[in-house]
């Protein structure tokens, strides 16, 4: 094994938890400082195994185990390292965290004990014995649905047609067989009774002569069942690409957006009209909340006593509109109150808090906003003209990054990471900007010291949904640089001609969404910069108008 590859692989791990935990202690809210441990391993190693599935590529392609030679004949360019048991690994690993960990953390967490202010563990009900019964009632729900869908796709759409192209030489060579194989100009010596590719020998040029003969003769098709992670690769990856297509999308254009709007939008010194105007709102906004707050409160009551308490999942029509209204209401009004908090940081950061201020924030906003610009538009163009154009118009950034694995190899493997990571954080970023303008999920933005654990769990669940989507997209678009890589070998060969899913894979549909969705979110940023919540007076317009 390459020792620079073992070590990269320590480094980045190390890097990875001491990163995550610092993350962790720095945004968790101080209600949970001291318990909630077990939701806090699963979010820790939940963003160390999506930074690591992302990062996997670029040391895959360092790896370069996809070449022929790697088994035995030309091993000088090899790192040795087992790629795919290691992708088999994680292909397991992130519906584990997904479907088992993360939800019955989340259930677990969030659990009402029913009669625990009044002091036992236990509620009335016997059916909903304890936090830790209804979890586990809860998720085992949740895996008879999922184990059911995965276990009945894997049986009718795990078969990969892959198409071969076959070759046969002129001027009398003839084909390659078990027969003739070592009388071939590099196939050894012919003393063995059995062909090994390690028996092979680097080509030469009379090699180059003997194929320049080939000639195609047909295409066959071979029918081969993946095995269970690679076929867990390809769900999750199909899954996770609604979510990565629309966030990623939605991301790629607001993240340097925002970034620049938090330059431009910066605290400054106020005057005193400005300062009472500002003082004025804020104070008419939080009035106008506490009613609506109470107003809510009175509404779910009055439900839960004339009995229409509702679920999203009720055979009851009237119910289901009873949960859907209260579920908007609700929504409004926490994206609302997420928003009044923001704007009162912003007025304290100019007024009694400017001297605690750092200044060099903006800036270092406008810096990133700067890279993330170009990234972006590194990314789109990358795809115009190497993705979609067959054959590629241009190789463009994988030229880019064969040329700096030429002089120092590490760069071009940092650029690809900078590259994956970016998308990530797209995705994370796009789902905050969806869920800010429009009221269809609870928001769960990432504020440091106020961030509880159910936030936390669902934006890991959000970024181990969009890694696989993302490792498929950059072994795509960075064909030519990874061609040796292991993952290639699974994603361009037996997962881009499964049953079904190759329609997906061959149209680019998810990239034809991924690039439209950043284009019109760029056009609607443009036009409407400022998230903007709905008034109080418009809230409470709405539920007036629910209960009359």
């Amino acid at each position: 094994m390459n020792p620079f590859l073992i070590v990269s692989m320590a480094v980045g791990l190390g890097i990875l938890l001491i990163g995550g935990f610092y993350f962790l202690v720095y945004y968790q809210h101080p209600d949970d400082r001291n318990e909630a441990y077990i939701p806090k391993f699963v979010v820790l190693f939940g963003f160390v195994l999506a930074g690591a599935t992302v990062l996997m590529f670029p040391l895959d392609v360092a790896n370069n185990e996809g070449y022929a030679g790697c088994q035995g004949y030309d091993t000088e360019f090899c790192g040795g390292l087992d790629m795919e048991l290691l992708w088999s690994i994680v292909f397991i690993l992130i519906p584990v965290w997904v479907f088992c960990l993360i939800p019955f953390m989340t259930f677990y967490y969030e659990a009402d004990d029913g009669m625990l202010m009044a002091g036992t563990a236990y509620s009335p009900n016997p059916v909903r014995r304890s936090r830790l019964g209804e979890a586990l009632c809860y998720q085992i729900f949740v895996l008879m649905i999922v184990g059911a869908f995965f276990v009945g796709l894997y049986f009718t759409l795990s078969d990969a047609k892959i198409p071969v192209q076959d070759y046969t030489a002129s001027q009398g060579i003839g084909l390659i067989t078990a027969d003739n194989a070592f009388t071939s100009p590099s196939l050894g010596d012919g003393n063995s009774s059995s062909f090994k590719v390690n028996m092979l020998v680097p080509m030469r040029p009379s090699d180059e002569a003997w194929l320049s003969n080939m000639e195609e003769t047909g295409e066959e098709t071979i029918v081969l069942q993946v095995d269970i992670p690679t076929f867990f690769a390809n769900l999750m990856a199909w899954l996770g690409w609604f979510l990565f297509a629309l966030f990623g999308g939605i991301g790629l254009a607001a993240l340097p957006i925002d970034l620049i709007l938090a330059y431009t939008n910066r605290p400054r010194v106020l005057d005193p009209v400005e300062y009472a105007e500002i003082q004025l709102n804020l104070r008419e906004r939080v009035n106008e909340l506490v009613e609506v707050g109470e107003m809510l409160k009175m509404e779910r009551d009055e439900r839960a006593q004339m009995g229409l308490k509702g679920t999203l999942f009720s055979f009851d029509a009237e119910r289901r509109k009873a949960a859907r209204d209260e579920r908007q209401a609700l929504i409004g009004f926490k994206q609302a109150v997420f928003l009044l908090e923001k704007d009162t940081e912003d007025f304290k950061a100019a007024t009694v808090s400017r001297d605690s201020y750092n200044p060099l924030i903006p800036y270092a906003s406008l810096f990133l906003g700067l890279c993330s610009i170009g990234i972006s538009l590194l990314w789109f163009a990358h795809v115009i003209l190497y993705v979609f154009p067959s054959p590629p118009l241009m190789t463009f950034l994988n030229e880019y990054f064969v040329w700096f694995d030429q002089w120092f190899p590490l760069f071009g493997v940092l650029s690809v990471a900078l590259f994956t990571l970016y998308l990530l954080l797209c995705a994370v970023k796009g789902c905050f900007k969806f869920g800010i303008r429009f009221f269809l999920f609870h928001i769960h933005p990432m504020i440091p010291g106020k961030t509880y654990m159910s936030s936390f769990m669902f934006n890991t669940a959000l970024v181990l949904l969009c890694a696989l989507p993302v490792v498929q997209f950059s072994q795509l678009a960075f064909a030519d640089y990874g061609a040796y890589s292991e993952i290639r070998q699974l994603f361009g060969v037996q997962i881009q001609n499964l049953e079904f899913f190759s329609w997906f894979w061959e149209s680019y549909i998810f990239i034809y969404a991924f690039l439209g969705l950043s284009v019109v979110t760029a056009l609607y940023l443009f036009c409407k910069p400022k998230d903007q919540a709905a008034s109080g007076k418009e809230l409470k317009k709405r539920l007036v108008s629910r209960r009359s």
